[in-house]
């Protein structure tokens, strides 16, 4: 078992707590009447599922029940940040080397 942080309640909580919601930061179509059907099944269907790092949306259904989004290594399975929904997508760089970035940022 795990833990993960909700951002909301901001405390670490079982996984059992939470459920995944696919995957994270999702461009929506803006009139989706109007777009084709393979465009459709891209949008609604398809998603990355790579071995490694995956921006996804979560939800504390047995907390707060409030979606949330998180940084998630596919391999380990472990939790590196977890973030608001309408939150912008955090820089993969920086959160992965965040003493290389240290540096630039002084």
């Amino acid at each position: 078992m795990f833990l993960i942080k909700c951002p909301y309640c901001n405390e670490e909580r079982s996984e059992l707590e939470f459920r995944a919601a696919g995957e994270a930061h999702i461009a929506r179509p803006t009139n989706i009447a109007e777009i084709s059907d393979q465009e459709f099944a891209d949008y609604f269907f398809f998603r990355d599922n790579p071995k490694g790092i995956i921006f996804e949306r979560w939800r504390h259904i047995h907390g707060c029940g409030r979606f949330f989004n998180a940084v998630r290594d596919t391999v380990s399975d472990r939790f590196l940040l977890s973030y608001k929904a309408g939150e912008p997508k955090p820089d993969l760089d920086a959160l992965l080397n965040p003493s290389q970035n240290k540096g630039a940022a002084e």
